[in-house]
């Protein structure tokens, strides 16, 4: 969950609820103390905001992530470790990074802002990113926060240079017989000739080994990234892709993501800036990112439209809902959270809506074009990519659901949106964060308010 300082205290709140209820024999949950108050913790206030949060499914272990602190937390929110991650002396114009090269521009205490917090569970370590240093990770381990590896000797140790807490989202891959794989994903902040915006990295066995965060692949001519063309920013200054969640399901990695776009108002000549809300979607195997598919999506109800993505989580659908929507129990249900209209990202209206994907649906529709660009129908409709009018070239063969996409008709675009299914809105205290599953064959949201408030 990422959100801002106002919610956190709920945030943990949250945490301690959903891991302290009891189900009574009539199936409801309830309190084990009911007029307990809240458990709360605060950290030092002089260190900034927390930023980011992860628990452990195995042990209930809470970690944090804060401006220049990692804090290991028990169920109860009792610190049981911390790890002191900044401030340092830095400054964000030093490309590389001056603990590559000599910087010679003035350097000052900065904090570093925790950026990305996984969990790597087969390697029993916490990965915590930072905005230091134009963005390095640590590799901490998960009992002590004992610090296992910092890899910085290379150029893709650096993954972005953005101090923002919500500009970096990860998803890790993970392998019985092989070392898994991160996929990063983040905002360049106007460098994209440093920084891909999607890449898929090695997560090595060992924390200090020298392929750490290397690309899957990368030669002269291919490489396992995404990068946008400089040529971009010509046309949209401030252009950057915001990455607001991430997954994988089934053979591919997914990032819902809220990027500008031109477009032209219906009977106007010129063109404005909107916001759109896209689903990207890559194969986990592929290290071409021949792949690469996104997809607009959005919500209406009674008219109004909600383009703006301000949060996402993944759960099943579970039998009764799975029902209503004709699908299985078991497929995945995106939630989602969008607020009204498209034009203010940075101060979203306060009128937002929660919305039900099914992500078969979106695949499908993702397959339907796939199809319709390997018969050379259109173009391949990539606007930020500048391909937006090359046309897709026709190729005979079959593309069934798990297709991974050839060095043709690639990256692509579907120009169609997919409308999610609305099922609340809020109107004057914006949704700004959700989390869902499924009990006793419900499903089950928790939704969380700009002011702090927490409906179910």
């Amino acid at each position: 969950l990422i959100m801002s300082s106002a919610m956190w205290k709920w945030t943990c709140l949250v945490s301690y609820l959903l891991l302290s209820t009891t189900v009574s024999p009539l199936g409801r949950q309830q309190p084990l103390h009911p007029k307990r108050p809240f458990i709360t913790f605060t950290g030092d206030q002089a260190e900034g905001n927390f930023n980011h949060l992860v628990v452990d499914e195995r042990t209930g272990h809470i970690y944090l992530g804060a401006v220049n602190r990692i804090y290991k937390l028990s169920s109860d929110l009792k610190v049981l470790v911390t790890h002191q991650t900044g401030p340092d002396e830095d400054n964000p114009k030093c490309y590389p990074p001056r603990i590559v090269q000599t910087c010679n521009e003035p350097l000052t205490p900065t904090n570093n802002i925790n950026k990305m917090l996984l969990i790597d569970y087969k390697e029993n370590r916490l990965i915590a990113c930072g905005s230091l240093y134009q963005g390095i990770c640590k590799l901490l381990r998960l009992d002590d926060l004992f610090k296992l590896g910092e890899p910085f000797h290379k150029k893709e140790h650096y993954l972005s240079g953005v101090n923002e807490s919500g500009s970096v989202f990860g998803v890790i891959v993970s392998y019985s017989n092989m070392d898994d794989k991160l996929f990063i994903a983040t905002a360049v902040d106007g460098k994209p000739e440093y920084f891909p915006t999607i890449s898929s990295r090695k997560l090595t066995k060992n924390s200090e080994a020298d392929g750490m965060f290397a690309y899957v692949f990368h030669d002269e001519f291919v490489a396992s990234m995404i990068k946008i063309p400089s040529d971009t920013f010509t046309i949209i200054p401030d252009f950057d892709i915001y990455y607001i969640y991430g997954f994988s399901s089934g053979n591919f990695v997914y990032f819902l993501t809220l990027q500008p776009e031109m477009i032209s108002p219906p009977g106007s000549t010129t063109k404005e800036q909107v916001y759109t809300s896209k689903l990207v979607r890559l194969c986990k195997e592929d290290t071409a990112f021949n792949s690469y598919v996104e997809v607009p999506i959005g919500c209406e109800k009674n008219g109004v439209e909600y383009r703006l993505l301000q949060a996402a989580y993944l759960s099943k659908a579970g039998a009764i809902l799975a029902r209503s929507l004709g699908v299985g129990p078991e497929d995945d249900i995106l939630f989602t959270v969008f607020s009204k209209g498209q034009k203010r990202k940075m101060k979203s209206l306060d009128e937002s809506a929660l919305c039900i994907f099914v992500l078969k649906k979106i695949n499908d529709r993702i397959k339907d074009r796939l199809q319709s660009c390997y018969r050379g129908e259109g173009t391949l409709d990539l606007a930020w990519l500048k391909v937006k009018d090359i046309p897709c070239s026709s190729a005979l063969l079959t593309i069934d659901d798990n297709f991974c996409g050839l060095d043709m008709n690639a990256p692509l675009g579907v120009s169609s949106m997919v409308r999610g299914l609305p099922i609340f809105t809020e109107d004057g205290d914006r949704m700004t964060s959700v989390i869902a599953y499924v009990y006793k064959n419900h499903s089950l949201a928790f939704v969380g308010t700009k002011s702090g408030k927490l409906k179910k």
